[in-house]
């Protein structure tokens, strides 16, 4: 199984970063607006459509409110993997600055290049807005 991760400094506390981040329905819409085109959800599951027209479908797995984590893992849509299992965390980082972290576990292996891609052009979105103030 690959597992692929991306992480950025954000100049933002954790709990203001959380708020967005941890909105399973709205969230990828709010962190990364430009990126996603729209996300939102029915029940457990989401709908996460990209500016390029893909359109993911997620399952809510589990939050963790004390450790400012969420699991999600993708179940249809643009892309169907045989395992998928997809974290965000947020870790303070001093008073007013963030550490956040996305770690994303897939098989077929030959899904984590496509993801990690993805993911690195997604985490700098989600930096520069929610240093921006704007989600």
């Amino acid at each position: 199984m690959a597992s692929v991760r991306t992480e950025a400094l954000i100049e933002a506390a954790a709990d203001d970063v959380w708020t967005v981040i941890r909105d399973f329905a709205a969230g990828p819409a709010r962190m990364a607006p430009g990126f996603v085109a729209d996300s939102h959800a029915d029940s457990d599951v989401r709908t996460v459509t990209f500016a390029d027209g893909t359109v993911v479908r997620e399952r809510f797995v589990t939050i963790d409110d004390a450790a400012r984590r969420i699991v999600y893992s993708v179940v249809g849509g643009g892309m169907c993997p045989e395992h998928d299992n997809a974290s965000m965390r947020v870790e303070p980082d001093g008073a007013q600055r963030s550490r956040f972290v996305w770690v994303h576990d897939v098989l077929p292996d030959d899904l984590a290049p496509p993801i990690l891609a993805a993911m690195k052009r997604g985490t700098a979105v989600i930096k520069r807005t929610l240093e921006s103030g704007v989600a």
